[in-house]
């Protein structure tokens, strides 16, 4: 490590940062935030609280000769009483694009769940610190990825040479809302959730506002969507309607109208993609609610489980084959007065065939190789030659 005496110390503020809505001045740091404040004050859902918090996307971005950084971070990490254990967060060092380094900060703060009787436990723990060292000395772009899949507070950046922002690379902002899948879950770290893999294929910049279990058609999102710039725009709707039996199907017709509606408002002729859920076997046919499956629990595993019945589908209960052709049929009904508007079926990024092959480990989320194959699929599909993301499609909207 360098000299203790040659680290600078650089404010972190927006010019460093990427991805986020706001940040949160705290006690003791910067919070990233994924939903503005005015969003956030209309649902007090904890799960949209946790969601919104944690940095999906999130990153630091600088340009610098250092041959070391160092990152102060404070972390809050979730623990279900009962359940297994969640790994820790990864910070993702990436150098002109390229992975450099991994590092996963101590201390922090728990707060600890218990579902049963529905309290929650919150002790506070001491800063941490993740180091980068061995850089090349040469003038290069450094991101600093923050984890997916905790709350991260910034506290301090330190590195032994000048930090500048980096140089704005002109690409077009993808806007991107989704479930859980979407924000990360059981991706192997943040610049390797689906979403992220995609962007880097598909050279656009990721705004990620996938918020686990919460992309369940609320207006606020749908505002704050139509409130963020944006180049390109795509909305993944299913498998949390489904699994949290939120609505019916009377009424989920007219609420995904209502999204794109507010969407449009603010970007008109944005290139948008609306995106229906991967194959998931337990909530094809199945309603909701999801639940947690008892008997792995009890074994150390974790995994989900419908509890709905198949025959209440005909009373207007969605399953994620419903919400497909619904999907279709809303978009092809647009997309006659809105030839900016497209549908990408899920199945084209994840199948039945590909369930195969790569399992849902816990019935619900994809792995870190299946996250790759979603990635590089939407990539193709969206941004390649042609697609309704790709640069044709900015060249149509101009």
């Amino acid at each position: 490590m360098p000299d203790r005496n040659e680290w600078i110390t650089t404010p972190i503020g927006t010019d460093l940062l990427r991805g986020a809505a706001e940040y949160e001045r705290t006690e003791r740091g910067l919070l990233p935030h994924r939903l503005p404040a005015w969003a956030r004050a209309q649902c007090a859902d904890p799960q949209l609280a946790m969601a919104e918090s944690q940095p999906s996307g999130v990153r630091l971005v600088f340009r610098t000769d250092a041959t070391a950084v160092e990152l102060d971070v404070l972390a809050t990490r979730r623990v279900h009483a009962g359940m297994p254990p969640r790994p820790d967060g990864v910070h993702d060092l990436l150098v002109d694009g390229n992975l450099a380094g991994q590092a996963v900060a101590t201390g922090g703060d728990t707060v600890t769940v218990d579902l049963a009787s529905g309290t929650a436990e919150h002790r506070r723990g001491p800063v941490g610190t993740v180091t980068f060292s061995g850089l090349s000395a040469r003038t290069k772009e450094v991101e600093i990825w923050l984890p997916h899949n905790e709350t991260t507070e910034l506290v301090a950046l330190r590195t032994n040479a000048p930090v500048l922002p980096a140089q704005d690379r002109g690409q077009p902002v993808w806007l991107h809302h989704g479930s859980s899948i979407s924000h990360g879950s059981n991706a192997a770290s943040p610049s390797t959730t689906w979403p992220a893999l995609a962007a880097m294929l598909g050279g656009v910049e990721l705004l990620n506002l996938g918020l686990g279990g919460s992309a369940l058609l609320d207006p606020f999102t749908a505002r704050a969507m139509r409130d963020s710039h944006a180049d390109l725009i795509s909305v993944k709707i299913g498998i949390n309607l489904v699994n949290a039996d939120l609505m019916r199907l009377r009424a989920f017709s007219p609420a995904v109208h209502g999204f794109l509606d507010t969407i449009r408002e603010g970007h008109p002729t944005t290139p948008l993609l609306v995106v229906s859920a991967i194959h998931c076997p337990v909530q094809e046919d199945t309603p909701g609610p999801l639940a947690f499956d008892v008997g792995s629990l009890s074994a150390g595993k974790l995994r989900f489980r419908a509890t709905g019945d198949p025959s209440e589908r005909a009373a207007g209960k969605l399953t994620l084959t419903v919400i497909r052709d619904e999907l279709a049929g809303i978009v092809a009904q647009r997309a006659a007065d809105d030839p900016n508007l497209h549908y990408l079926d899920g199945l084209k990024l994840y199948g039945e065939k590909d369930f195969a092959e790569l399992p849902l480990p816990d019935e619900l989320h994809p792995d870190a190789a299946t996250h790759r194959l979603i990635g590089e699929r939407f990539a193709e599909i969206a941004f390649g030659e042609g697609g309704p993301l790709s640069v044709d499609s900015l060249r149509s909207e101009s």
